[in-house]
């Protein structure tokens, strides 16, 4: 596989212990605003638009999550940081993981947001090929607005949610959802994480099922589980104080 890094669109905030937010698919990187507002005073925040999303680069082909976890080792020595705690968000936590068994030792931390472990079951890996020929006939729009429902149930957000959808460029919808299909399970080899990592889990979440997160968090050698009664599939945007100080408390831990 040809791992050819793109140079990522990042915005920095504070100083002290970096820690890089990465957002879901098809989203981009305003989606932390909140949480970077609450954290900004306390460390060194990066957030990127990944591969395809945003103002980043987008590429022909299929983005898998090692290729995406390889734009973030290019950005992390771009920005000369050696080590960094990784916070993804849905898709991203599949690069997270990704960059975990790439380079474990620039990984200082990990915080799997509203994500998960294991592969598509070969229905859902299905789904996404279909979802992917649709978006190159038909645009993104359909794609978002079916997905939007299942982000949040908080109306105040759906607006802005729909907007960052449809910025998104089609080939990276694409890249990506065929990226995401073809991703490796993730579970067997959790045990080898040596560093803090917490799983932040909405239990309104209606991507990720709440059994998905409980059964990560107990493969993880030094993890723990953050379960978030209001929050859905945005606890970011939906309980951002809850997730700062999650994150603040890993940022500690990955420090000390």
């Amino acid at each position: 596989m040809d791992l050819v890094p793109v140079e990522l669109y990042y915005e920095e905030f504070g100083q002290g212990f970096p820690v890089i937010l990465m957002h879901g698919y098809p989203l981009n990187h305003t989606i932390w605003m909140p949480v970077v507002e609450r954290l900004q005073a306390h460390a060194r925040v990066i957030t990127p638009d990944l591969r395809g999303h945003g103002k980043s680069p987008v590429t022909d082909g299929e983005y898998s999550m090692r290729l995406m976890a390889e734009d973030i080792h290019a950005l992390m020595n771009r920005l000369d940081i050696p080590k960094a705690v990784l916070v993804g968000h849905s898709m991203a936590g599949y690069v997270s993981l990704a960059f975990a068994r790439a380079y474990p030792g620039r990984l200082a931390g990990l915080a799997m947001v509203a994500s998960q472990a294991e592969a598509d079951s070969s229905e859902k890996r299905q789904g996404r090929y279909i979802t992917a020929e649709e978006v190159g006939r038909k645009g993104v729009r359909q794609v978002a607005k079916s997905m939007l429902p299942k982000l949040t149930p908080r109306k105040e957000l759906t607006a802005d949610l729909m907007e960052i959808m449809l910025k998104t460029p089609k080939k990276g919808v694409i890249g990506t959802l065929k990226g995401m299909a073809e991703r490796p399970d993730a579970l067997e080899w959790l045990a080898e994480i040596e560093v803090p990592a917490v799983v932040i889990a909405g239990e309104q979440d209606a991507i990720i099922p709440l059994e998905r997160a409980r059964t990560m968090t107990q493969m993880l050698r030094r993890g723990w589980l953050v379960e978030i009664p209001e929050a859905a599939h945005m606890p970011m945007l939906e309980t951002p104080q809850v997730v700062a100080d999650t994150i603040q408390q890993l940022v500690d831990l990955a420090a000390a």
